[in-house]
């Protein structure tokens, strides 16, 4: 199977449907109802394109989502009152999945290791996935990419530099290198990140993450 029917079939499994069916398309999904990667139930998940928005709620709810408009801007205004948090403020970042696998791209100083390996800062260690990090001469960390395992078919990037090593293409090496690794165990890698991190933005694009005008849409968990 391509990246692309990957992709796919990740996003009907944590979506609950895929692809749009028109401007936009609301899915009640059992899982909006049951812990994500991180152990926390995350009630709202939706992805735009410039075709169409599937938007994931709780089976229970979707009804009541689809009453509330036919229209994304609409419906999302309504969002955290229907799921009861009215003070939440419904979000949207950039989606990018890896269209391409850049072999050229590598860090020799890179090593896999478990999540709980005492080399491995904090940030890292709450990832389901061995974690791809950079160390230095001394075996000390100085960069690295977790991996959120959503499902078979789909794993998430979130990479870090530290910033004595920043301006070194650091990130964009190991995000490429770790995409592969997601590839070679059956699935694709996307990434997100915030319309305002342009550094983010950068490390994408030179990992073979293109922008295609996709968003990500959500509500923050609640504390």
């Amino acid at each position: 199977m391509d990246l692309a029917g990957r992709l796919e079939r990740h996003l009907a499994d944590w979506l609950g449907a895929w692809p749009p069916v028109g401007e936009l398309t609301i899915v009640g999904s059992e899982r909006r109802t049951r812990p994500g990667w991180d152990g926390k139930v995350y009630p709202v998940a939706g992805v735009a394109t410039p075709e169409g928005t599937v938007l994931s709620v709780p089976p229970d709810l979707a009804e009541a989502v689809r009453a509330a408009g036919d229209d994304l801007d609409t419906v999302a205004a309504a969002l955290p009152g229907l799921i009861g948090r009215p003070d939440a403020r419904f979000g949207r970042g950039v989606f990018r999945w890896c269209h391409e696998l850049l072999e050229d791209l590598s860090d020799p100083d890179a090593v896999w290791l478990p999540p709980d390996d005492e080399r491995v800062p904090p940030w890292l260690a709450v990832f389901n996935g061995d974690v791809l990090v950079h160390l230095d001469g001394d075996g000390r960390y100085g960069a690295g990419v977790g991996r959120k395992g959503h499902d078979e078919f789909g794993q998430e990037l979130s990479v870090a530099t530290e910033e004595h090593l920043r301006g070194r293409g650091l990130a964009r090496r190991l995000v490429a290198q770790a995409a592969r690794r997601v590839a070679e165990e059956g699935a694709v890698a996307t990434y997100l990140h915030a319309t305002t991190n342009t550094a983010s933005a950068r490390v994408a694009e030179a990992a073979g993450f293109p922008d295609t005008g996709w968003w990500v849409l959500g509500l923050p968990v609640a504390s």
